[in-house]
């Protein structure tokens, strides 16, 4: 079985409002930051190139830094800016699949790893975790000519569109979170039971 070029679109723009503000993708969790958990995980998945959507946090990162217009305007015009992006740079090994990660998953590496496996297969137009029954959007890989068309269906509404609104008429094959490795970082509690999590670890 060929396996499919991967890419990632990684989603580093929040404003961390539950945490009180900050930049989250900073914030240090098992001594990484969570950028640096994401960024890694996408690399050690093979994915190239990696997109980071949000201000520039970090030259050194291995990434291409990239912004929504305007900046904050949501998830769907983030992902947009990413496969424009990937557009403007195309050439022949551009990617069939974009791994789309939030960049407040302290589990990316686990997340990434399930998710370059599971479009091996014959995945539609995208695979994505769900927890429970809540869809886990940016956690989630999709066929890069998926994204355009969702794009372009959705059209002049992307600016502030929710993940639903752009990704949810697709073909999806759920992964079931069972374990909680989709689980981010919002609030004060979250943060300080992820860092718990951590140095319980061996």
């Amino acid at each position: 079985m060929t396996t499919p070029r991967l890419g990632a679109i990684l989603l580093v723009g929040g404003r961390a409002t539950r945490l009180g503000g900050g930049v989250k993708p900073l914030i240090e969790v098992g001594g990484q930051t969570l950028l640096s958990r994401v960024v890694t995980a996408a690399r050690d998945a093979g994915c190239a190139p990696i997109i980071a959507v949000g201000p520039e946090l970090d030259p050194a990162a291995p990434v291409r830094w990239v912004q929504e217009d305007p900046p904050f305007s949501g998830p769907a015009a983030a992902i947009a800016a990413a496969i424009e992006a990937l557009d403007d740079a195309a050439d022949d090994r551009a990617p069939e699949w974009m791994l789309v990660l939030a960049g407040d998953l302290p589990h990316a590496d686990a997340v990434a790893t399930r998710l370059a496996s599971a479009v091996a297969g014959d995945a539609g137009d995208a695979v994505v975790f769900r927890a429970g029954d809540r869809p886990q959007w940016l956690a989630g890989a999709y066929r890069a000519s998926a994204l355009r068309d969702a794009m372009r269906d959705l059209g002049d509404a992307l600016t502030g569109a929710s993940c639903r609104a752009l990704l949810g008429g697709l073909e999806i094959a759920w992964l079931a979170d069972d374990d909680g490795i989709t689980a981010d970082v919002d609030t004060p509690a979250d943060l300080a039971r992820v860092r718990a999590a951590f140095e319980e670890e061996p």
